[in-house]
């Protein structure tokens, strides 16, 4: 063999090794994403759940405000739903988009029954009643952390995959660039509460 022949084949060697290396890379990130939206299901299933007994405590209080509880049904059913159809498919755009207005009108209805919950000084008081809203707010919270987290996944991953050279490798093996987790455009969440003294 030539020294022409041990050159390609160092050089073959040393694509191989490239590619091997881009597409495990390009594995752990796909990865860490997917344990990132695993993070944000859990979330998302433990207020789902919550959501149900929130209904039944205030629907004990609230026997006039039965158009605003079949509201927070509707909504938490349609973002079961979502979220049903979005998993296993993490980073899917149009799931995720369908999945991010369902939990901007489920957050919506949640938000007009806290606000009612406002004229129902009992319902106010009730212990089972601010323990529910107290685990919906922790919930809330960690859903919002878990959100970031995936976003940084999706970054980290989009990034590796749509850097020269390695964005070649990502194309040729159908790695797809992800999209990440847009913030929500409620009237309520984009409102800045004016202080004037």
């Amino acid at each position: 063999m030539g020294t022409a022949a041990f050159i390609i084949l160092a050089l073959f060697i040393v694509i191989a090794l490239w590619a091997v290396a881009v597409y495990n890379r390009l594995r752990l990130l796909g990865n860490r994403v997917e344990n990132a939206w695993s993070q944000i299901d859990v979330q998302l299933k433990r207020r789902y759940e919550l959501i149900p007994n929130l209904v039944e405590v205030a629907r004990g209080y609230m026997q006039h405000e039965a158009a605003t509880l079949e509201a927070v049904t509707r909504a938490r059913s349609r973002a079961v739903s979502a979220a049903d159809t979005l998993r296993g498919h993490a980073g899917s755009g149009n799931a995720l988009s369908d999945l991010a207005v369902a939990e901007q009108a489920l957050g919506s209805s949640l938000g007009r029954l806290m606000v009612v919950t406002e004229a129902y000084p009992e319902l106010k008081a009730d212990a089972q009643m601010q323990s529910l809203s107290e685990e919906i707010a922790s919930t809330e919270n960690r859903i919002g952390f878990a959100r970031q987290a995936y976003n940084d996944e999706v970054m980290e991953f989009n990034n590796k995959a749509s850097q020269f050279p390695d964005l070649i490798w990502a194309r040729l093996l159908g790695f797809k660039h992800l999209s990440m987790l847009q913030a929500t455009t409620s009237e309520q969440e984009r409102t800045v509460p004016q202080v004037r003294f």
